[in-house]
């Protein structure tokens, strides 16, 4: 099933060739929006965008380092019910992963989507990426593609691409209809597309742009070197944020930051639940409760219910996470939440042999019985 072809880039310029090949989808296929990171006019900002006038694809920009919401939840919005009009969607790997757990939680559908996916070598926080841009926008994306590349650097002055992408070992989109290769493929001369599925195939059949070709012999070894770098990150992350959190007295102080502001909730792609028990009066105590709980100790730490916020996320989200890093991203206080909640999230889902956003046919493992899980802790013979 797997078709494998190039876009031809001109000018040495692959984000105007990725135009030119959604312009062409919008054009001449079925698809009649299509949803991709766009430069806006307010101070150049990057936000997803449902473009449906080809011209409007100038200001594109999938392949810019930056990431300021994981547009599964945006995909759940336009996909929850069906509006009898087939769209492309542009996303990155976690991205991708993130929509499949929302299909499983019946949050969105991919009956009427076509995923593009693209290769992704990691983006900026959303505090970091305006240092690196300036007001270049597709240029500072240029310079970026033209440094990681060549080299592997993508570090910037004082700061680097964020954490979350630095331990992501799912730099390709393996589950999109669509892939637009980048990694080992020289995109000063052309981007590598692959048609992944049936869905796939057929779209890309129809587009004159995109040309026959073989998957270049140096693209193994260029994905096999980025996955050993960011897994030896990964790996040592997970090491020093087990040892940072090990007790209570080290958790509460790993979360002592936290002002109950719930960013990092609103910005979790997999954080679904209509209403969330912390955004009700549930801990909204009587005055005198405060007071009965200052004279205990002398001091009491307001808010009262930072600690049991984090881990009743952690219960509710560690197997659905797929590590993109946005709680991070929106969190005022700089508190590493990521580390915490992707180094949970990596036993929780060893544990249930599950990995989110892998398969969409996988169950959520809490949502289905294994008689034979877990006999260490139930007793049950083989």
């Amino acid at each position: 099933m797997s078709r494998t072809a190039k876009i031809e880039v001109k000018d040495k310029d692959p984000v105007h060739a990725i135009q030119t090949f959604l312009k062409e989808v919008l054009e001449n296929t079925d698809v009649g929006g299509v949803l991709v990171a766009e430069h806006l006019p307010m101070k150049d900002v990057l936000m997803p965008a449902l473009i449906t006038d080809p011209e409007k694809l100038a200001g594109a920009d999938p392949l810019a380092p930056s990431f300021p919401i994981n547009a599964a939840k945006v995909v759940s919005k336009l996909t929850r019910r069906p509006s009898g009009t087939k769209i492309a969607v542009v996303l990155r790997p976690c991205e991708i992963r993130a929509l499949i757990e929302l299909v499983k939680l019946k949050q969105a559908s991919i009956e009427e989507a076509v995923i593009i996916g693209v290769d992704c070598l990691g983006a900026y926080s959303n505090t970091n990426y305006p240092r690196f841009s300036g007001n270049e926008g597709k240029q500072a994306t240029l310079r970026f593609y033209e440094k990681a590349l060549s080299g592997g650097e993508t570090a910037f002055e004082d700061f680097d691409i964020s954490p979350a992408c630095k331990a992501c070992e799912h730099p390709l989109p393996e589950n999109a209809d669509i892939i637009l290769g980048i990694l080992g493929v020289d995109v000063r001369e052309y981007i590598l597309v692959k048609a992944n599925t049936d869905s796939g195939e057929s779209l890309v059949s129809i587009l004159k742009c995109v040309t026959e070709a073989e998957e270049p012999s140096n693209r193994p070894k260029a994905i096999e070197d980025l996955l050993s770098r960011r897994m030896a990150y990964r790996d040592q992350m997970f090491s020093e944020t087990s040892e940072a959190t090990s007790d209570l007295k080290k958790l509460t102080a790993y979360l002592a930051g936290c002002v109950n502001c719930y960013n990092c909730r609103v910005a979790c792609p997999v954080c679904y639940c209509k209403e969330c028990v912390f955004a009700t009066d549930v801990f909204d105590h009587e005055p005198v409760q405060y007071l009965r709980w200052a004279k205990r100790k002398g001091v009491l730490k307001l808010p009262t219910d930072t600690l049991f916020y984090h881990i009743t996320r952690l219960a509710h989200m560690s197997t659905a996470c797929v590590g993109c890093g946005q709680c991070s991203n929106a969190c005022p206080n700089d508190i590493p939440v990521m580390e915490i909640f992707k180094t949970i999230a990596n036993f929780t889902q060893q544990a249930f042999d599950y990995e989110a956003g892998r398969s969409i046919d996988e169950e959520p493992p809490l949502a289905t019985f294994r008689e034979g899980e877990f006999k260490e802790l139930t007793g049950g013979k083989d």
